[in-house]
This record gives structure tokens, C-alpha cells and sequence, in this order.
């Protein structure tokens, strides 16, 4: 039986990237042949009926993407917790012909959407009783299919790694505490931050993971002392001794001491001004960590998900349980709905039963390693040195051109490292710095701030060694004494240590265990689907033509807006799906002149129908004939009478700023792998030479030696390249209509 109309429902407390999966729905739906409705206000909507259930066209999610909340709102609903609103809410369902539904909410919703679907059959019969309906209908519509999607800023939500929603929220967290932390630092102050989550304390350890901030409350791990108030500000003083300016402490809503007992900010204030003879001050972030505009992350996960939602009820057979479309391993699963839920209320149950042990263990396995890594990286000073280990020298160093998170990275290893007992070595300015020895050794404050600083500190070079540069870089790390090192860097780093690799036999000095992590803001290394730096940079060209489409919004203009990458399209192709772009132009497609008259007559058969604003975007590299400045010559000459065209050139804006929420917490979590590979690599005696990456949601170590069979050498990117399957979505989603989008 095929499924004719389907519903969007958005409920419970709104999450940024809604917007996003309310299109992705209602266009996917619409593409798919589908007839799709909105219902307003939540299940409020769904009870009220009438108005509140709305038919859908294109353009009615036309340019709602870069807005924050949910366009066809949400309301909490006591009536449909009761059988009489369900009841109700079903025949207006029957009413509209809707088949299936797609729930946007947290767990409270996606329950409430689960108990609905069960109780469909005995809803139908009593309605029939009743005589509110008709036995045909019941024959027309006897199942409703429901999938959920998780709208939650708070990422509690079991069988996927992250929520929409959440990494929005962790932008606002680190925003904000970024600004606290450098007025906290002119004043030598400390500060109270509390940040949302209710009984997950995601949002609190990562936005201390990626802040630097040096305690945290969570109620998933409660202080493991009674005096933890003593602990507390004995940290916060040793560190104003080490040499820090800055005291910040962050506070999950839900945190809770080994009793049980609620942690308040006052009481965590209170505290901290008595044990430190001075003023706390204290910020509750509140609200704002739920408003503002979606990152491009939470829009391009939106716009998945939504896509998914559609696919899954069109291809959902009679007797089918509800699913949840999750994101786990950078890919989009299908998950039974209730077993999710289930699993969500267990974690829930165990934090209210003090099983504390159980909360941390439900929880993803990256949730245990970011709290593990968070008690080394907030320590005043490291562990002393064992001493009966060897003390290893571990060196670091940034090449090929900066991205957003090489500091964080750097840091990160320092650290980590020295809390090992081993001696970490800074090398200044890449390769050609170390070729002049550039070397220094790091202590635990040099590098005091660099969690969330953007650029390289330690300073970079795109020089790729040859000739005598061998030969300079080989007496370096015999002078000091290397056993092995850490490459942060993107191609031209990559290219550098396969080149040490290959002189290992000219240069015994090389034959040390080396590893690179990869720093491109291009995202095309090999045997990593995602690189440090490239978060960064998506969301600075999303931040720039969400500026740009307000700019036109009142003009009949197309903007070709071109963007990095070299050779790599991921850039244009990610910002392209979040922010609606018409078209999208990459050197792996390339690009004709055929493509380019049959896209100048779309858009032109657009603004015929009112459409105001056209967007393009073109990767640097897409074709060296058909320039961005071509393009909008073409464009302007065939579009005079209907609309003009304007260029932007982004430029290295896409390099710069401060490195967003996931780039600090991936180069963190890199960064610990990367330097347990080189210890481990060191105790066992071998020279391995290797480069780390997330693929499909495992950390994987490549050999050096599969460099050239896993990269395109020509075109500098990976010879597969995943994020080319979205290709497809990001073109059904963004065929122009005549609104703006």
C-alpha cells in the first residue's frame, strides 16, 4: 500500500536546525510525490485541528532555513498526554488522509508519538463507535507511520551522537565563555557559568573541554569527594599560583553531589567567595544557548535527517514499529524508536538511583573519553614523572597552512604529554623551522589560552624539506634527541612526512615514530572525513551569505559566491546544502558550458515566477576556464532584463577566527590518540610512521606508505571522498522556486 500524504509536527522546547528538517521533510516529501502537511503548534495543532494542519508547497519553507526556533511552533499539550485528546487528534488526521508522521522533538515527544502509533487501530474503532468516522476510512488508513527525529539542544538522547540542536548550543556556550574568560583575565576573576542540559551534562563538558574552563559539575559524575568545595578552590588558587588570570568553572543545570543533592550556581558561588576571600561573579546563560541562528553543522543535520524521515515511511511496510533517524559515525542510521527511549529513561533512572558507575557507561564512549581527557587537561600542574619511566621526547610541530584548531591540538599533546612524564618539544614555524632548529621545550603554561585561539602559535610554513633541508631536519632531531613527532598539518604536512618517510634509508634520523594529524580547513586528506579547521571555516561562509541573502532580499540579484578548497569541493558542496544554494559548481562534476545555459535558463524561469534572490557557489578550483567572474558576466548578459549578478569572493576569511565547539573538541580528542600511537609505538621498539582520521566512526591509523594509493597526488584529495553521496540530497532540496531561499 502506498503512502499518499504525509505530516511534519515540531514539539516540545525548540531546537536550532528545526527549520532545517521541517524543509528537508516537506521538499523531500514533496519531490518523492507526496502530498505533506504541517501541523502547527505541536500536538496542541494536532488536537485543535482545522487551520492548525496546513497543506505544504515549496516555497512555504522557502529561506527558513537560517532561522532560529521552529516556523510552525511548538506548544506544550496536557490534552494529548489524555486518551480523549488523542482521540481527537486522530480524527483530524483521518479528516486530512495523513499516512504518516514525522515528529521533530525530544524524548517526551517522540513518546508521546510512540504511544499514539500504538494505540492507532483502537483509536480508529472507537471512533467508529462513535460515529466520528466511517469503516471505510479505517480500511483507507489502518496504520500510521511514524518516525522520530531528535530536536534537543541537551544531546540526551540515546543512539546518536548528536541532536539537532546541540552544536548551536555549544556555539552560544563557547561564545560566551570565550568573552567571560578574557574579561575574567584583565581582572584576575573567577566565574560561575551554568549552561543548559537538564540530567545530561553534555553541553557542560564539552564547552569546558573546548574553553579550557578548569572544573565542571555534571550530573552524570558527581564530585567523588565529600569536601569537593575545598578541592574546588584549592584548584582555583593553585592555578592563580601557576600563572593563570582566569578561574572559570562550568555548571550543568542538572549537576548534583554523590547524594543527590542539587548543586546550585548560588551555592557553587558561595562556596568558592568564601574559600577565596574574594568576589565571584556568576552567569546563567539560560534561553540564548536555545535562540539564534543554527551552525552549519545543525542545518546540514537538520536537512539529513529530514531527507531520511521521508524514506524511511515511504519504504515502511504494515506492522513496522516507529524508527528514530539518528547520526552516528558521520552517517545517518535508523534506530527502533522505542528501544531508543528506553535506553534515554534508563540513563535517567541510574542518576536518580546514584548508580553513577551505569549514567557515564550509557552514555556515548566519546562522552567517558572528553571527561577523562577534561580531569588531565584542567590539572594546575602535571603528575610528577615516574621515575622508572623512560621520558620520552615527543616533538610538535604546524605545517601547510594554519587551520582553526591547530592551536587547540597543539595544546592538547603538550599537555596530555606532560602529564605522561615526557618532555614535549615545540617546533617553531613547520619544517622550515625545524630545518634551523628552531626547537623548544613546553611546560604546562605555554601554552595558557590556545584552546580556543585560532591560527598556529607555534607558527607554520607551507615549505615542503628537499635537498640540504633533509639533511638540516635530520640534525635537529639529533641534537634534540627526538624519539618521535607530531605533524599538524594539512596536504603540504602530509606530503612532508612521506617524504621523511621515503629518506628513512639515507637518514637513519627519520626512523623515529611519526604521526600526522589532520588541519585543513579544505577537508581533503586522506583517511579522514573530517578534518581539523573545516567546521570552522563551513560556518564562516554559511555566517557570510546568510549576510549576503539579507543584503538582496529586496532586489532581483544572484550572487556567485566562490569559496576554498583547492581541489576538493567539500567546502562549497556542505555550504551549499545549508544554505540553500540554487547550484553548486566543484571540480569533481566540473563544469560546461552546457551546465551553465541550462542553470541561466532555470533561474531565469524562477525570477519570471518572483523568485528575488539566486544563489550560486562555486568551489576556487571548479574549472580554470569558467571563473567566478566569468560566470557572472555569462549570468548577467543572459539575465539583464530579469535580474543582475554580483560576485563574492570570500578569500581568507575561511581560514581565520576562532575555532568552532567540534574543531577544539576533535583536535582534542586527535590530539590523545595521536600521542598514545607515538608512546605506543616508542615502548614497542618500532619507527612506525602513520596518519590518523575518523572514518565512518572509528579512528583508524593509516601507514605513511598508503599515502599515494589513498590520495589523488594530481588534485591534492582523497581518491574517495564520502560526503559526494549528499550531492544528490543538496540538488533535490535546492531546486529554485519562486520565493526566496
Amino acid at each position: 500500500m502506498s503512502i499518499k500524504r504525509i505530516a511534519v509536527i515540531t514539539s516540545g522546547g525548540d531546537a536550532q536546525g528545526m527549520n532545517a528538517a521541517v524543509r528537508s521533510v516537506v521538499r523531500t516529501g514533496l519531490e518523492r510525490g507526496l502530498e505533506v502537511f504541517a501541523i502547527y503548534e505541536g500536538y496542541q495543532g494536532m488536537v485543535d485541528g482545522g487551520e492548525r494542519i496546513r497543506k505544504m508547497d515549496w516555497d512555504s519553507v522557502g529561506g527558513i532555513m537560517q532561522n532560529g526556533g521552529t516556523v510552525i511552533g511548538t506548544a506544550r499539550c496536557e490534552r494529548f498526554r489524555t486518551r480523549e485528546g488523542r482521540l481527537i487528534a486522530a480524527k483530524n488526521l483521518i479528516e486530512h488522509g495523513i499516512e504518516g508522521l514525522v515528529v521533530i522533538g525530544g524524548d517526551g515527544s517522540l513518546t508521546g508519538a510512540n504511544i499514539f502509533h500504538q494505540e492507532w487501530a483502537s483509536l480508529l474503532t472507537e471512533l467508529v463507535e462513535k460515529g466520528e468516522i466511517s469503516a471505510e476510512d479505517v480500511v483507507a488508513h489502518p496504520n500510521l507511520w511514524v518516525v522520530g527525529l531528535v530536536g534537543s539542544i541537551d544531546n540526551d538522547f540515546f543512539g546518536t551522537d548528536m541532536t539537532i540542536g546541540t552544536d548551536t548550543a555549544l556555539h552560544r556556550i563557547t561564545e560566551a565563555v570565550d568573552s567571560i574568560t578574557s574579561t575574567a583575565a584583565s581582572h584576575q576573576r573567577t566565574f560561575v557559568v551554568k549552561v543548559m542540559g537538564r540530567n545530561c551534562g553534555y553541553l557542560a563538558l564539552m564547552g569546558a573541554l573546548a574553553c579550557g574552563a578548569e572544573w565542571v559539575l555534571i550530573p552524570e559524575n558527581p564530585p567523588d569527594v565529600e569536601n569537593w568545595r575545598e578541592v574546588m578552590a584549592e584548584r582555583l588558587k593553585a592555578g592563580r599560583k601557576a600563572g593563570r588570570r582566569d578561574s572559570i568553572v562550568i555548571l550543568a543545570e542538572g549537576a548534583r553531589d554523590r547524594e543527590g543533592n542539587y548543586i546550585g550556581s548560588n551555592d557553587v558561588q558561595k562556596a568558592l567567595e568564601e574559600r577565596l576571600g574574594e568576589e565571584v561573579r556568576m552567569t546563567v546563560l539560560g534561553h540564548v544557548q536555545r535562540g539564534g541562528r543554527p551552525s552549519a553543522f545543525d542545518r546540514n543535520l537538520g536537512t539529513l535527517l529530514g531527507y531520511e524521515a521521508v524514506n524511511a515511511i515511504i519504504e515502511a511496510r504494515p506492522g513496522d514499529e516507529p524508527l528514530h533517524i539518528g547520526f552516528k559515525g558521520n552517517r545517518i542510521v535508523r534506530l527502533p524508536l522505542m528501544e531508543c527511549v528506553e535506553k534515554t529513561h534508563a540513563i535517567t533512572e541510574a542518576v536518580e538511583a546514584k548508580d553513577y558507575v551505569k549514567a557515564l557507561a550509557l552514555r556515548s564512549p566519546s562522552f567517558s573519553d572528553a571527561f577523562r581527557t577534561l580531569k588531565t587537561m584542567a590539572r594546575v600542574i602535571p603528575h610528577p614523572p615516574d621515575p622508572d619511566q623512560k621520558r620520552l621526547r615527543i616533538g610538535i610541530l604546524n605545517a601547510g597552512t594554519p587551520a582553526p584548531g591547530m592551536n587547540t591540538a597543539s595544546r592538547a599533546a603538550a599537555r596530555l604529554g606532560l602529564d605522561k612524564g615526557h618532555i614535549m618539544l615545540g617546533i617553531y614555524n613547520g619544517f622550515e623551522g625545524m630545518a634551523e632548529n628552531e626547537v623548544e621545550e613546553l611546560n604546562w603554561m605555554s601554552m595558557g589560552g590556545w584552546a580556543s585561539m585560532g591560527g598556529s602559535g607555534l607558527g607554520t610554513s607551507r615549505r615542503i624539506p628537499v635537498g640540504k633541508d633533509m639533511y638540516a631536519i635530520a640534525r635537529t632531531i639529533e641534537i634534540n634527541q627526538i624519539d618521535a613527532l607530531l605533524i599538524i598539518g594539512g596536504w603540504n604536512a602530509y606530503e612532508a612526512a612521506y617524504k621523511l618517510y621515503n629518506e628513512r634509508s639515507n637518514f637513519p634520523a627519520f626512523d623515529i615514530p611519526t604521526i600526522c594529524l589532520p588541519a585543513s580547513i579544505n577537508n581533503n586528506l586522506p583517511g579522514s572525513e573530517l578534518s581539523i579547521g573545516a567546521d570552522t571555516a563551513l560556518n564562516s561562509i554559511v555566517t557570510a551569505v546568510d549576510k549576503i541573502k539579507q543584503s538582496a532580499v529586496a532586489t532581483r540579484r544572484c550572487f556567485v559566491v566562490e569559496v576554498m578548497g583547492h581541489w576538493c569541493g567539500y567546502l562549497a558542496l556542505l555550504a551549499g546544502m545549508a544554505t540553500g544554494a540554487e547550484r553548486v559548481y566543484i571540480h569533481e562534476e566540473g563544469v560546461t558550458l552546457s551546465d551553465l545555459q541550462a542553470d541561466v535558463e532555470i533561474l531565469s524561469q524562477a525570477f519570471r515566477s518572483g523568485k528575488k534572490l539566486g544563489l550560486l557557489i562555486r568551489n576556487e578550483y571548479a574549472n580554470k576556464v569558467y571563473t567566478t567572474h566569468f560566470i557572472c558576466s555569462l549570468f548577467e548578459e543572459e539575465g539583464r532584463n530579469l535580474f543582475d549578478v554580483r560576485p563574492a569572493i570570500l578569500g581568507h576569511q575561511q581560514q581565520g577566527g576562532d575555532p568552532s565547539p567540534f574543531d577544539r573538541i576533535q583536535a582534542t580528542r586527535l590530539a590523545r590518540l595521536c600521542l598514545d600511537f607515538l608512546i605506543e609505538e616508542c615502548e614497542k621498539k618500532s619507527t612506525r610512521s602513520a596518519f590518523v582520521g575518523l572514518e565512518e566512526g572509528k579512528y583508524i591509523y593509516h601507514d605513511m606508505r598508503d599515502f599515494p594509493r589513498m590520495g589523488d597526488l594530481e588534485y591534492q584529495r582523497p581518491r574517495e571522498q564520502w560526503w559526494l553521496a549528499l550531492r544528490d540530497i543538496a540538488s533535490v532540496l535546492a531546486r529554485p522556486g519562486s520565493g526566496v531561499d
